[in-house]
């Protein structure tokens, strides 16, 4: 075989998911009308180039809603906030606009849903995920988050026999399916929603799983912060290829192709596709190279971006 020859696959579906795509725009939309600076509490979306472009255009990301003037707009991020955020924002005559992804909001009627019935909500999620935090502060009682398997066998209720769940959007079947079993067998009456778990994630990682068959190393295109980035990585390398996430092309060490012909590529669901691009132009440029597109179809979905009056 050839050593100055490889062979690309790039994976699909990836990249932006709807969601992204409607808190991006809804930024860009509302800069465009009221122009600059527009406020965004926390990351709109966990890529640190879709951070810096915004943030060249006018937007001013803070980590805390007192960094915002007065009057000002504060944008709210596609991983949603708790309901003391938004007090606290109309308490500081903040103009609001919620750029909250739909999949995420429809997690939030569902836990205040049950809530009302007086449920304990258990929430399927990482410790400290923005999304996890505004969907566990859409409720004032009875919500507890679970990380693990571990924290699943050792959860204790007062009423197990009325209690629900719900899933970060972020996590996939794969990843819920062993802690949901737990719960089910120690909360026979547990209820749950119709599946919570995002399209985009469960999509991507099917797609990383069939790369894996036909690749000898994955590089996934996405920032350090980004949960399914992360995630996509761990799939590749459990499906037994080596992987490795990468913010852009600078990051990539030829060691990492050394002995390897076919290189996989994907990205995280806030990762640009011209990321993607630079990725194979970068192998492009020191190897002789076949290209081709993994087959796959993403499910067509389009959300409206967030009304910005």
């Amino acid at each position: 075989m050839d050593k100055f020859a490889k062979e690309i696959i790039v994976a699909s579906p990836r990249g932006f998911c709807a969601g992204v795509v409607r808190a991006i725009e809804t930024v860009r939309n509302t800069l465009a009308k009221y122009g600059a600076p527009v406020y965004v509490l926390h990351e709109i979306v966990h890529n640190k180039h879709v951070i810096r472009e915004l943030e060249e255009k006018g937007a001013v990301f803070v980590t805390g809603l007192e960094d915002i003037p007065v009057g000002k707009i504060c944008i709210f991020s596609a991983h949603g906030v708790s309901i003391s955020i938004e007090e606290k924002a109309n308490s500081l005559g903040l103009r609001t606009i919620d750029a909250t992804c739909p999949l995420v909001s429809s997690i939030h009627r569902i836990v205040e849903r049950y809530n009302r019935q007086d449920y304990d909500i258990i929430i399927i999620g990482h410790h400290n995920h923005p999304e996890v935090e505004g969907t566990s502060g859409r409720i004032s009682r009875n919500v507890h988050i679970i990380a693990s398997e571990y924290e699943a066998k050792e959860l204790r209720l007062e009423r197990p026999e009325r209690c629900a769940y719900v899933t970060q959007t972020t996590l996939s079947q794969d990843d819920i399916v062993k802690i949901r079993n737990i719960l089910i067998e120690r909360f026979p009456r547990i209820e749950s929603s119709k599946s919570n778990t995002c399209y985009a994630t469960q999509n991507r990682q099917d797609a990383v799983k069939r790369l894996a068959r036909n690749t000898d190393v994955i590089l996934v295109v996405g920032s350090k912060n980004s949960s399914n980035s992360n995630r996509l990585r761990e799939v590749a390398i459990q499906s037994g290829v080596p992987a490795y996430l990468i913010d852009d092309k600078n990051d990539i060490e030829t060691d990492w192709m050394e002995g390897r012909y076919s290189i996989g590529i994907t990205a995280g669901a806030s990762a640009p596709e011209r990321l993607v691009e630079g990725v194979v132009d970068w192998i492009s440029k020191r190897w002789t190279v076949t290209y081709k597109e993994m087959e796959g179809k993403e499910k067509k979905i389009y959300f409206r971006p967030a009304d910005t009056r």
